[in-house]
């Protein structure tokens, strides 16, 4: 009964199945307090409780249960202590009790439990004491120890290294002090030892021993060492850990010493921290043979001389953090081969030097570039232009010259800007005024001069602007940011004048009436008139033009709709929607509200309104991005835009909306999750509807993908973004993030990786600023097929600690498949009474396989559009006509249907499930 979203409590009659072997009960919504009479269930091999809402304590009567071999209660509310009756399970080789909110001392019984080979307690936050000097050889048989984050201290015992079976540690977020054993270096199966955030010590002279030792562990692929109180001289042979190494923590602690020349042999890393510490020397040449690098951290440190040019060989690289040391020289050109950075900090240092193009080149550089605090001289390269998915931009405290360039103006979702103290000069340039999302702008302690552009005040998101000690000078504005005084420095101008009084600036002086002032009037006036007159006689010539074509389009059709994209007044969606009522919401987005409304009161042509809220940032470009988008695509499957509306509203402010076809279900995500308030709505969609959803969308991004000329990337694919009308026929909408794409050889692609989508269903690349493209919306496919077929969310609470919605339809697939499928699929409906319960949930199994595959990590091991639309048309013919594997296996052999990796994977294990009724393999 796992994951059958079950709520209320476990009932006290439970313990009358006295012959139940296996109870499986996780991932529901059960509470209340575990029943003693669970203990009745003597027989139970395993039991699983985990992932719900249990509180209370765990009984003491649960030690009756002497044949568990699996007992897991961990992701519940429980609370006390372990009761010490749990030493009494001799048979239990797994034990999760961790994210509870147990507390106490862990029971001496339980150290002897000598079976277990996973033992976790971690995230429960108030157990304490202290290990026993005997664990390695009480727990001998010891695979995975989970601690993490609990009040545990004193040593780590010397034994532990007698448990020769260890793969996993981790002790991190605990209180434990002395040396790191040694001792730990003959565990050779260990693959993660993780150790952060202790009171861990290296003293002398054997305090590096273990360091030493572990190069021994050559399967050893995270060591994470970080925030402890680690102190000496680094020694050499950490450059001899294993090849295998992934992650290297050793940050916040107080190592000295040098940076081993040969860190290059650990060819492996994907991430290297070291950053908070007192290392000194230079950077090794040799770090540039660190190909697979992802992150490198060695900020906060006292290193100098140059960087290497050799970091250019890093072209994997996101993150590079070289900030606040003593590095000197110029910044080396070889930096913008790095074209995977999207966090560049080398603030605080003494660079010199001009800043490189190639640097301020790097398209995806989307999160922040950091140049502060240095002696860098020049102009800002014009090319910083292409940085046009930055959020944060700091060139302050440098020797910069020349102007602002203009081409600032291209870095579109620019948040905040820094160029203080600098030899900047000239007037800010025109054209910053396109940078609406602008935050935070900090010009000051410059030569800056001219007039404070009117544009600072149209900024709605502006809440921090720093113009001091410059030479600005007239009128400083009132409106926007100038009207919070706290917001806003000038001081230092001289020149300027007005403004906010709280400024305390002073009155600017009004210029005298005289011959020459009175002439320019009446310029101004005459001038004036005139224009006026011609915008009259246009506005007239425009009105009988308009009235011609009214008429012949009248001739050619009667009776005009909607469907024709008549233009909308901001006053006309006023009416249909009765005022913007709240009573006509249908929905909620990122950048505005969804109203339900009738634009002509004798049709009954119903519409939804989509109104942005222009003061959210992004909005505008939404729109843009939308009407762009959808202008030109036609598709059974795509929503109908039938208007839009780009107007100013009663109050003089911009106005814009998106008028559509009203779809009378609602989006997908109401029916795959109904509201609490909306329990009481028959919102039930069966197998059939949802695989017909599910084939419509993938005909949908197929067409986007492939068929609709210039390809288009949805990049925002999520259940709330699909629409059904009467026939539940999904129609997929928002196109508020689309892409337009230029192929490029084998592969689509597009330079935004500053890409704004939902979190869960974004492709993990773009994470990693890698390029947008056609397999990151196949990605979001294949997250929205895990989700519909098994009614979790990709952000459920039960996705932590690097578990993730495709991991756990993995991890159950296939023996287990029933325990991750949505309960509501597995109950037979009315109209389908008659539906096979394993037929069922092999054409289930089926579209879970597609859903992993589609959902894959890497890029290219994803389906296309096309092959997705064969495969789940084979699925469904095989289940409406009650079809089997060795059916199935021959149309994929026949080359009707793809061949993934998927396949290859579990090829095996797929048919034995398929071939194997539930009843059987359960």
């Amino acid at each position: 009964m796992a994951g059958n979203k079950l709520y209320g409590g476990i009932p006290h009659t439970i313990g009358n199945l006295t012959s139940l072997t296996v109870l499986y009960l996780n991932n529901n919504s059960l509470s209340g307090s575990i029943p003693s009479s669970i203990a009745n269930l003597t027989s139970l091999t395993v039991l699983y409780l985990y992932n719900n809402e249990l509180t209370g304590s765990i009984p003491p009567s649960i030690g009756n249960l002497i044949s568990l071999t699996s007992f897991a209660l961990d992701t519940n509310q429980l609370s006390g202590s372990i009761p010490h009756s749990i030493g009494r399970l001799s048979e239990v080789k797994e034990l999760s009790l961790s994210a509870n909110s147990l507390s106490g001392g862990v029971p001496p019984s339980l150290w002897n439990l000598s079976s277990l080979s996973h033992l976790s307690m971690s995230f429960t936050y108030h157990l304490s004491g202290s290990l026993p000097p005997n664990i390695g050889q009480a727990l001998p048989l010891l695979e995975t120890f989970y601690l993490a984050f609990n009040q545990f201290h004193g040593p780590i015992p010397m034994s532990l290294s007698n448990a020769s079976r260890l793969q996993y540690i981790e002790l991190g977020g605990n209180s434990f002090s002395g040396i790191i054993p040694p001792t730990l270096g003959r565990l050779r199966e260990l693959q993660s030892l993780f150790l952060y955030s202790n009171h861990l010590e290296t003293t002398e002279p054997d305090g590096w021993t273990f360091l030493t030792a572990l190069t021994n562990c050559t399967q050893l692929e995270w060591l994470t060492l970080s925030s402890n109180k680690l102190r000496g001289v680094l020694p050499n042979s950490i450059a001899n850990l294993s090849t295998n190494l992934q992650g290297l923590y050793m940050d916040n602690n107080y190592i000295s010493g040098k940076i081993s020349s040969d860190i290059g042999n650990l060819v492996n890393l994907m991430v290297l921290r070291m950053d908070g510490n007192s290392l000194y020397g230079s950077i090794p040449s040799s770090i540039g043979m660190l190909r697979n690098l992802h992150a490198l951290d060695l900020g906060n440190n006292k290193l100098s001389g140059e960087i290497p040019s050799t970091i250019g060989n890093l072209t994997q690289l996101n993150e590079l953090y070289l900030d606040s040391s003593e590095l000197s020289e110029n910044i080396p050109v070889s930096l913008g081969k790095c074209q995977n950075l999207i966090y560049l900090n080398l603030g605080s240092n003494k660079l010199t030097g001009s800043i490189p193009k190639e640097i301020v080149s790097i398209s995806r550089l989307s999160i922040h570039l950091s140049l502060a605090s240095n002696s860098l001289s020049g102009p800002i390269p014009s090319e910083i232009g292409s940085l046009i998915n930055v959020n944060i931009l700091d060139f302050s405290m440098n020797k910069l010259s020349g102007e602002i360039p203009i081409t600032l103006s291209e870095c579109q979702v620019l948040e905040e800007l820094y160029v203080g103290g600098n030899l900047f000069q000239g007037s800010i340039p025109s054209s910053l005024a396109s940078l609406r999302g602008i935050q935070k702008l900090d010009f000051s302690k410059n030569n800056l001069s001219g007039k404070i552009p009117d544009f600072l005040q149209d900024f709605h998101g502006l809440n921090y602007l720093n113009l001091s000690f410059n030479n600005f000078e007239g009128e400083v504005p009132l409106l926007g940011v100038f009207a919070n005084a706290s917001a806003v420095s000038v001081i230092g101008n001289s020149k300027l004048c007005g403004g906010n009084p709280e400024m305390h600036l002073p009155a600017c002086p009004s210029e005298p009436f005289n011959k020459k002032h009175g002439s320019r009037t009446v310029i101004v006036i005459c001038g004036s008139t005139i224009l006026f007159i011609l915008v009259i006689l246009l506005f007239c010539f425009l009105v009988v033009r308009r009235c011609r074509k009214g008429s012949r389009r009248k001739s050619l059709d009667s009776s005009p709709t909607i469907e024709q994209n008549v233009k909308v007044t901001y006053g006309d969606l006023v009416r249909a929607t009765d005022g913007f009522s709240e009573d006509n919401i249908i929905g909620t987005g990122s950048f505005g509200r969804v109203y339900k409304g009738l634009l002509d009161v004798e049709s009954t042509k119903v519409v939804a309104v989509k109104v942005l809220n222009l003061q959210i940032p992004g909005a505008s470009r939404t729109f843009i991005a939308e009407c762009n988008a959808v202008k030109n695509i036609r598709h059974r499957n795509l929503l109908k835009i039938l208007t839009v509306c780009s107007s100013v509203d009663f109050k003089g402010n911009d106005f814009k909306a998106v008028v559509f076809e009203f779809m009378e279900n609602g989006s997908l995500d109401d029916w795959l999750h109904p509201k609490a308030n909306e329990q009481s709505k028959p919102k039930k969609l069966d197998l059939t509807a949802r695989l017909d959803i599910a084939i419509d969308v993938a005909y949908a991004l197929d067409y986007l993908h492939h068929q609709c000329g210039k390809p288009i990337v949805h990049c925002d694919l999520k259940p709330s973004n699909i629409l059904l009308d009467d026939n539940i026929t999904a129609h997929v909408g928002d196109f508020g993030f689309a892409k337009f794409l230029k192929k490029v050889t084998s592969q689509y692609s597009t330079s935004s990786a500053g890409l704004r989508g939902t979190i869960g269903y974004i492709a993990p690349e773009y994470g990693m600023g890698n390029e947008v493209s056609t397999c990151g919306d196949v990605y979001s496919y294949g997250i929205l097929l895990l989700e519909m077929f098994t009614g979790k969310r990709p952000t459920d609470d039960m996705f932590v600690g690097g578990l993730t919605l495709p991991m756990f339809v993995k991890m159950a697939f296939p023996e287990q498949i029933t325990n991750v499928i949505d309960a509501h699929l597995l109950t037979p409906s009315d109209d389908a009474e008659s539906m096979n319960y394993a037929r069922a949930t092999n054409c289930m199994a089926s579209i879970l396989r597609i859903g992993i595959s589609c959902s894959n990590e890497l890029p290219a091991e994803r389906m296309e559009t096309d092959k997705i639309i064969k495969e789940l048309h084979i699925v469904r013919d095989m289940f409406m006509r009650n079809g089997n594997y060795g059916e199935r296996q021959r149309v994929l052999q026949s080359g009707e249907g793809p061949s993934t990796n998927i396949h290859r994977q579990t090829l095996d294990r797929h048919c034995l499930l398929e071939q194997t009724t539930v009843e059987e393999w359960r």
